[in-house]
């Protein structure tokens, strides 16, 4: 049991995050015709016993990451639909950030594989220039590319 004065354990990546995808997976894929999924499909595509699957999925409509339908008494019986967040948390939409590390990653690699040495310093200074303006920056840069914005020479 847990004091009362300490936080309580994190769940989101041991419970949450896990059912979150198991559900973002099934919404996605449409194998039913974008039917509402049922409780019982979430749980052996979670890999989490039933008990751990229904706090989740409680923890998820609350905090308006899952669509759901209820029984009478309240209880989660099907998922309909997930949140854009929800969408960017289980990894089917881009995140700034993870944009930029891919970014990052393709730029090192073209730099390694340039056929020529000119080609290879072109793109080791890219490479370099982009590791110098740092995450923060390179994630404020992608969240512009990613939504459409792009700031206007003036």
């Amino acid at each position: 049991m847990t004091a009362p004065d300490t936080p309580l354990p994190d769940v989101w990546f041991t419970r949450d995050l896990p059912v979150l995808r198991a559900i973002a997976r099934l919404v996605d894929e449409g194998a039913h015709g974008g039917s509402p999924y049922l409780l019982g499909q979430v749980v052996p595509a979670s890999g989490l016993p039933k008990a751990e699957v229904v706090n989740a999925a409680r923890a998820l409509v609350s905090a308006g990451y899952a669509e759901a339908l209820t029984n009478h008494a309240g209880d989660i019986v099907r998922f309909t639909g997930i949140s854009p967040e929800a969408r960017r948390l289980a990894g089917l939409w881009p995140t700034p950030q993870g944009e930029w590390e891919r970014l990052l990653e393709q730029v090192t690699a073209r730099a390694e594989r340039a056929p020529t040495d000119v080609e290879r310093e072109r793109w080791r200074a890219l490479a370099d220039a982009a590791t110098a303006v740092g995450p923060d920056a390179g994630a404020l840069l992608m969240s512009a590319l990613i939504g459409g914005y792009v700031p206007r020479v003036r």
